[in-house]
C-alpha cells in the first residue's frame, strides 16, 4: 500500500492537558553514524524477500516486516535492540550487515546453524506485493520466550518492545506471547503491528486468535485495512472497523493505514488525527512502506527535546499516556511522510531522520 503523508485534518474528542516541560531525553539522534542507547527491542521475522521483476527474474531484498522495522528504526536513530538470532549462511550474514549498518545493535550476535527464511513477492499494477513464504526450521524461529525476557532484562533502560506480522502466527504463540506480557507487565510500551500473511498459514482462525490476543497487550496497534477484513473487525468501513477493535483492546492509540486515502492516528480518549498527501505518490512499490510507517510512529513518540519535542517518558503519565491534539498530528504526519519516502524508492529503504523532517518541510 501507499501511505501518504501530508494534509492532516483532525477529528475533536477530548483533549489531554499539556504536561510540563521535561528534561532532554536519551536514545535518539539525527543521524544513524552514531549508537543511541537502546530505547526500544524487536523481535520478529528476518528474511529474504525474492521480489519478481516484469521479466521474470527475481530480485533479492533483505527484509521481513520486522526486520524493515527494525532498520527503519535504527535510520531514524532510535537506538534499537534486535532479539532473534540470524543464520550463519551467505543471507543471515548480509541480514546481520544491514543491521549492524543502520547502528542496530543485536541480542545474539553468534549466528545460528538453522538457514534463513525465504519469501516469495509478486507485484500488481500499484506496486503493492502479495507474499509466498519458507519458513520452517529457519533461524529468527530459533528463540524462546526465556531468551526474549533475558535479553530485555539485560537492558533495563529499554521503554519500547516491538513485533507482529510473522511473529503473530499460532504455531510461535509460546514464544511471543509471554514475552510480551512480561513486558507490559514490566512496565514498558508494547507496540503490535497486526500485518496479517494468511498466505503463510494453514489455520487461519488460529492464526486471527493469536493475532488478537496480542493486540491484547498493546499500547500501539497497527493496522491496515486489509488487516480489519483479514480479522472480521465488525463496521461499515475501515475506520468504523478500526474504532471497534481500539474500543475492544486496552491499546491507548490504534494507527489505521488506508493506501492513496491516507492514514488515521486514533486516541483511546476519541481524539483522532487524518492526513494524506497532497498530491500522488510516485509509487515503485510498497515493499516495507508499513514498517516505515510504523518506525515513524515510534521515532516521534520517543523523540524529545533534542528534537524539538516534549519527552514524552517524562511525563507524569509517562510514554503511554494520552497526546495533545498536536502531538497526535505531528506523529502521525512524521509516520506518513517516513513511509512516503519508502515507496518512491525500490524495496524497502528506509529514511534517516533529517530526510523525513526534509520532506517534511517541503510537502507541508
Amino acid at each position: 500500500m501507499v501511505f501518504p503523508s501530508q494534509t492532516a485534518a483532525h477529528a475533536t474528542g477530548p483533549t489531554p492537558q499539556p504536561s510540563a516541560a521535561a528534561t532532554p531525553s536519551q536514545g535518539l539522534t539525527s543521524s544513524p553514524l552514531r549508537p543511541s542507547p537502546l530505547l526500544v527491542a524487536t523481535a520478529g521475522e528476518a528474511l529474504f524477500d525474492l521480489i519478481e521483476e516484469p521479466d521474470g527474474r527475481l530480485r533479492p531484498c533483505a527484509g521481513g516486516a520486522v526486520y524493515n522495522l527494525t532498520r527503519a528504526l535504527g535510520l531514524q536513530g532510535v537506538g534499537t535492540l534486535y532479539l532473534n538470532p540470524l543464520s550463519g549462511d551467505l543471507l543471515g550474514r548480509q541480514l546481520a550487515q544491514g543491521l549492524q549498518a543502520a547502528q542496530v545493535t543485536l541480542a545474539a550476535p553468534s549466528p545460528v546453524r538453522e538457514p534463513s527464511a525465504l519469501a516469495l513477492a509478486a507485484l500488481d499494477a500499484q506496486g503493492k506485493a502479495s507474499y509466498s513464504f519458507y519458513r520452517d526450521g529457519v533461524a529468527d524461529r530459533a528463540v524462546t520466550a526465556e531468551a526474549l525476557n533475558a535479553a530485555c532484562a539485560a537492558h533495563p533502560g529499554l521503554q519500547v518492545v516491538a513485533t507482529g506480522c510473522l511473529a503473530l502466527v499460532a504455531q510461535d504463540a509460546a514464544v511471543y506471547q509471554p514475552w510480551l506480557a512480561a513486558q507490559r507487565a514490566a512496565g514498558r510500551m508494547v507496540v503490535v503491528d497486526a500485518n496479517l500473511r494468511l498466505s503463510a498459514v494453514d489455520d487461519a482462525p488460529a492464526y486471527r486468535a493469536n493475532v488478537m490476543a496480542a493486540l491484547q497487550q498493546a499500547h500501539l496497534i497497527k493496522v491496515s485495512d486489509d488487516d480489519l477484513e483479514a480479522l472480521g473487525t465488525p463496521g461499515a468501513n475501515a475506520l468504523e472497523r478500526a474504532r471497534h477493535l481500539l474500543q475492544h483492546t486496552p491499546a491507548q492509540w490504534l494507527a489505521l493505514t488506508l493506501g492513496p486515502d491516507g492514514a488515521w492516528l486514533l486516541q483511546r480518549d476519541g481524539l483522532a488525527e487524518h492526513a494524506r498527501e497532497a498530491a500522488p505518490l510516485a509509487v515503485v512499490d510498497t515493499v516495507g512502506a508499513g514498517d516505515c510507517f510504523l518506525a515513524g510512529l515510534i521515532t516521534a513518540l520517543l523523540a524529545g527535546p533534542e528534537r524539538g519535542q516534549q519527552a514524552l517518558a517524562l511525563r507524569p503519565g509517562g510514554l503511554t499516556a494520552p497526546l495533545d491534539a498536536a502531538r497526535l498530528r505531528s506523529t502521525l504526519q512524521h509516520a506518513l511522510a517516513s513511509a512516503s519516502h519508502c515507496v518512491e524508492r525500490a524495496g524497502c529503504t528506509p529514511p534517516s531522520y533529517d530526510e523525513v523532517r526534509a520532506r517534511w518541510a517541503v510537502l507541508g
